[in-house]
């Protein structure tokens, strides 16, 4: 018995021993470098160094930083504000007609020189007056002056017996001048004598020109001194008030405009409370031109001038119409006269053209002038319309 004891000792004693040799040559080994800690995604960002005072002054102006997430870590993009717009200065609108005389007579001249070698047969017989009636027409002259002009040089013909080319090109633009007029009253009324602003409203069909006809109005008057305001009441028609906006932005002339699809008499309204705050020269209002068959338009353009007039007075009541269009132009303007008193006329596109006896025509049918008139796509090719500048440029040299 005590051997199987003493056994039983010795057997533990060796198993300790090599247990604690075990231990020890692991102690010995160096461990493995803990894993690195998770970030702590709740954590804040750090705040960015801002620096000591003297290398930020506080007067330096700030700078707008968006910050934008880039894949590669870089710095945040810096986007600075855009420029305040440049400031132009329109051409001078005194004789801008007669500067503009070639590009008219160009596109015009085919008029006057059919009407020139018409008369220069040696004998004006029925079937030479028919076809110079037949050029009156194409010119789109109208039925009526038509008839007058030929029954005059008829007659102021035989009575000269020759006919040189010189005096027949005199005969020519005198009876002319009489069909256009020489005697109305071709100023646009921008300058009431007992307040201020004086009020335009501008209307027409789209695609005659209409708001870019007004941006050019603003050209004019800001080129003659004035200052103006511009009312975006074209609400319908998509991009209309940038457009406008676009135009008085480039010759420092503001310009109220409302939600797209708004009220458009409120924005003519707000135009000229506008206006009248800033005590600018003149309020110039662009109105809806959708087709002129919808009675709905028709209806909103007198509810536009009702809205104005609360104010004041409207001055001027402008209808564009584009000269290519002939006949249909008249229909037009028939239309919107009965609705808002058209008291004057602007012509547009008429150098692309050789029907120059639309301003003729529509003088007639409304019985107001034409007081300006558009000869390209410049800005500054709207010009005051000048009797004798354009007959001599529809006769030629």
């Amino acid at each position: 018995m005590e051997t199987v004891i003493l056994a039983v000792v010795i057997a533990v004693v060796v198993l300790g021993a090599i247990g604690g040799l075990i231990v020890g040559s692991r102690r010995k080994k160096p461990l493995p470098p803990p894993p690195p800690a998770a970030p702590d995604i709740t954590a804040p960002p750090a705040e960015p160094h801002i620096g000591d005072e003297a290398e930020t002054p506080r007067d330096e102006p700030r700078r707008t930083i968006e910050e934008v997430d880039l894949p590669d870590g870089s710095a945040p993009v810096v986007v600075e504000e855009p420029p305040a717009p440049e400031i132009e200065i329109p051409e001078p609108t005194a004789g801008r007609l007669v500067r503009l005389r070639a590009r008219l007579s160009r596109s015009q001249n085919a008029l006057g020189k059919g009407l020139l070698t018409l008369l220069s047969r040696e004998h004006l017989d029925d079937d030479t007056w028919e076809e110079i009636e037949d050029t009156l027409l194409t010119a789109d002259v109208g039925v009526q002056p038509t008839t007058e002009l030929v029954e005059q040089l008829r007659e102021r013909v035989k009575v000269l017996g020759t006919r040189t080319p010189v005096e027949l090109r005199g005969l020519l633009r005198e009876e002319l001048l009489k069909l256009v007029g020489t005697d109305a009253d071709r100023v646009v009324k921008t300058e009431p004598a007992d307040r201020k602003p004086g009020i335009v409203m501008v209307v027409g069909v789209n695609g005659t020109g209409k708001t870019t006809t007004t941006g050019k109005l603003a050209r004019v008057l800001v080129a003659d001194g004035r200052t103006v305001v511009l009312g975006a009441a074209d609400t319908f028609r998509a991009a209309a008030a940038d457009q406008l906006q676009t135009w008085g932005e480039r010759v420092g002339a503001y310009t109220v405009r409302g939600p797209e699809g708004g009220d458009p008499a409120s924005v003519a309204f707000d135009a000229v409370k506008e206006g009248k705050e800033m005590g600018v020269d003149v309020v110039l209002i662009d109105t809806a031109g959708r087709l002129h068959t919808k009675t709905g338009l028709m209806d909103e353009l007198g509810k536009v001038k009702r809205v104005v007039e609360k104010h004041a007075p409207l001055d001027e009541v402008l209808l564009v119409l584009d000269a290519t269009t002939g006949q249909n132009g008249l229909v037009q303007a028939r239309v919107f006269a009965e609705v808002v008193d058209i008291t004057g006329i602007v012509l547009t596109k008429l150098d692309g053209t050789a029907k120059g006896g639309i301003v003729i025509a529509v003088q007639r049918e409304l019985g107001v002038p034409v007081k300006l008139i558009g000869l390209g796509e410049g800005a500054d090719d709207l010009a005051p319309f000048e009797p004798e500048a354009f007959v001599d440029a529809l006769i030629g040299d």
